[in-house]
């Protein structure tokens, strides 16, 4: 009877905890977004809510009105399919206005079951506005964030429109400033506010200023071009065949005035970079703490700027590595994209390592110096020194890297230094044992005593006059190097079932092996223009008349014991 009641319970727990776990893998995820934040207490602003899929219920926003009037709700829904996926957007957007100034926390809001974050905007008190726009129907007004910034430093430059009126084709000129580089950031944004106890509609429209010289400049006045809509009350019932009636205005910014300071003297080294925020960051594509000796690994330095153009970002990797240590940079990626109201750039720099000896080697650390525009101190962006372990490979010989990376797809390196020598030994070799072979074959003959003699007519070698020869002929003659390999990896293929132009090389003899290189290092390079293909054909033919003359020589032999 107990046993019994206790496996009741167990049974109950288990189908609560499933519920309960239930309810928590399928609950809707739904965030909370702001349009802008800080706000005026006299401007509207909105507030967005976001669901992955349906939630629970339809939302309850009345928790909102304590600190907030609600002007407008409206609901969105979107369903996007990628690869197949299928995703659901659900959106609720309110706009609303605050009703008092201060840090105000935008409460949970409740969907059924389901639950939007907290989150938190701050509302400042109104300003007091100059009384020459008092009761204006459309006006510019101008302002920056600063008006002291450093050189190069950002100044976030922002224009708002007033209008309480309808326009239609309106012109807006665009800031413009001698010595220094300007950009816009991210898309316009509109909003309600009152003015002077006047309710207003409001554009938005920010720019990043990066002053170039040191001094006093001044933002000239922007200038809108604008039409009017006039309501004409007797043209009203006459509406679908009248054209809409219009009077041109035409209004000015207020001008700014920045100084612009030059770099501190407390700030030291070459580089000058004022920024909001640094960061620095590396990878590698193996560890390297157990790289093998002459296989390349690849290093990966970020640099992320806040508050910078993608210009203004220092070359990462300039220190002087140990003479074991060979390296290839790539070309750096540069690039840079608006976060709110200030510009942030990316710097990426790939460089390629080839260690020659086997060994432990330090890699000095890279120190980026930049000016905190916050804090108004410099500090030090740091990746430490950094240490690499060379093991060995296959063969744990020094190797010789060359000038030049010979880098493929496939990873593979060019052939060591020892395989030129290897090579000799090799032909060398041949020569004694085909000298040998002739010797043997001669004595044979003498004592047989032959009486037929043959007169030896050497053959004309025929080169193997397949496509990919014809196509390496061509492109060797076109000196085009990206062809010239296309031809020797469909040869290669064919003959040695190689699919680099490193392995290939390895295949032939020490003067074709020396040219394949060659080319590899130059399409590595990106320097097809130096390449000149005369002297790979040149060679190419040479080792493919070896190639005859060997199997000719070999079939031509007699056999050295009769059986």
């Amino acid at each position: 009877m107990k046993a019994s009641y206790a496996y009741k319970v167990l049974f109950a727990l288990v189908c609560l905890f499933s519920f309960g776990l239930s309810s928590f893998v399928y609950a809707a995820d739904i965030k909370v977004q702001i349009d802008r934040n800080p706000v005026n207490i006299q401007e509207s602003f909105q507030i967005i809510f976001t669901a992955n899929e349906s939630p629970d219920d339809d939302p309850d926003f009345s928790p909102l009105n304590k600190d907030f009037e609600i002007l407008n709700q409206t609901e969105q829904q979107s369903t996007k399919i990628v690869n197949w996926k299928r995703t659901k957007s659900i959106q609720w957007i309110l706009t609303v206005m605050p009703k008092q100034a201060g840090s105000i926390i935008i409460p949970a809001i409740h969907f059924g079951e389901d639950t939007s974050l907290v989150t938190a905007i701050v509302v400042t008190e109104a300003q007091q506005q100059a009384n020459a726009n008092i009761n204006e129907e459309l006006f510019l007004q101008a302002s920056v964030n600063t008006d002291t910034p450093y050189i190069q430093e950002q100044v976030t430059y922002t224009l708002k429109l007033f209008r309480k009126v309808n326009i239609s084709q309106a012109s807006l000129s665009e800031p413009v400033l001698n010595d220094a580089v300007i950009v816009r950031l991210g898309e316009d944004k509109n909003y309600n506010t009152k003015y002077n106890g006047e309710n207003y509609v409001v554009l938005e429209r920010d720019y990043a200023i990066f002053p170039q010289k040191s001094g006093a400049m001044t933002i000239a006045p922007l200038v809108l071009t604008a039409g009017i809509i006039v309501n004409n009350n007797q043209t009203r019932y006459n509406s679908f065949f009248s054209r809409q009636s219009t009077r041109n205005k035409r209004v000015s910014s207020n001008s700014i005035q920045l100084n612009v300071q030059a770099k501190p003297a407390s700030q030291t080294g070459s580089i000058w970079l004022p920024a909001e925020q640094v960061y620095i960051q590396e990878k590698w594509s193996i560890d390297p703490q157990n790289i093998t000796l002459g296989e390349p690994v690849t290093r990966t330095i970020s640099l992320f700027v806040k508050g910078v153009t993608a210009g203004a970002l220092p070359e990462l990797q300039t220190q002087t590595l140990p003479k074991q240590i060979k390296a290839y940079p790539d070309q750096p990626l540069v690039k840079e994209s608006p976060q709110g109201k200030v510009l942030v750039a990316l710097r990426e720099e790939k460089i390629a390592l080839i260690a020659s000896e086997i060994g432990t080697y330090t890699l000095p650390a890279i120190e980026i110096p930049w000016w905190n525009t916050t804090t108004q101190t410099q500090e030090m962006a740091v990746i430490p020194e950094k240490q690499l372990i060379v093991v060995a490979g296959e063969q744990s010989h020094t190797v010789d890297v060359p000038p030049v990376a010979i880098l493929e797809k496939s990873d593979e390196v060019m052939p060591r230094s020892d395989k030129v020598q290897s090579d000799h030994n090799l032909w060398f070799a041949l020569a004694i044992f085909f000298g040998t072979g002739w010797a043997l074959t001669l004595l044979y003959l003498i004592i047989s005593r032959k009486s037929v003699k043959k007169t030896a007519h050497p053959q004309k070698i025929k080169l193997d006059t397949s496509s990919a020869h014809k196509i390496l002929q061509q492109a060797c003659a076109e000196n085009n190097s990206d062809k010239a390999k296309q031809a020797l990896l469909e040869w290669g293929r064919e003959h040695f079932q190689k699919n680099s132009l490193e392995a290939i090389a390895k295949q032939c003899d020490s003067a074709l092996a020396k040219e394949i290189q060659r080319l590899n290092a130059v399409l590595y390079s990106q320097a097809e223009s130096n390449w000149q293909g005369e002297a790979l054909w040149l060679a190419f033919k040479q080792n493919k008349q070896l190639e005859v003359a060997l199997k000719q020589v070999g079939d031509s032999l007699p056999p050295l014991f009769k059986i």
